[in-house]
């Protein structure tokens, strides 16, 4: 089975959303678009953010987050394990963040 892929906006590609329900994806393309934004401005040529959600196991709930944004060709990534979905898109998208601003 392969993840489809999400596209928002032309350069960003979410896989793994899928199976999030549909009233979590309100809150998602806010947090997504906002650091989209943020990468634009810091970038010298945002190319593209792929974000791939993965489940770790159903007991402990916990959810793995994978980030890329490329710039200019080079690719700065991030990855993240967390309970709570919306703590990991934000922690994963803040470490590329700092990254870029270096």
């Amino acid at each position: 089975m392969t993840d489809e892929v999400i596209t928002l906006g032309g350069n960003i590609e979410l896989s793994g959303f899928r199976e999030v329900e549909k009233i979590n994806n309100v809150v998602i393309n806010k947090i997504v678009g906002n650091y989209a934004r943020k990468f634009k401005d810091s970038c010298s040529n945002f190319e593209k953010l792929h974000l791939q959600l993965k489940h770790i196991g159903s007991e402990n709930k916990q959810v793995e987050l994978h980030a890329k944004v490329t710039d200019n060709g080079k690719v700065f990534a991030s990855q993240v394990v967390d309970r709570n979905l919306y703590f990991a898109l934000d922690a994963v998208l803040k470490k590329i963040k700092a990254e870029i601003d270096k």
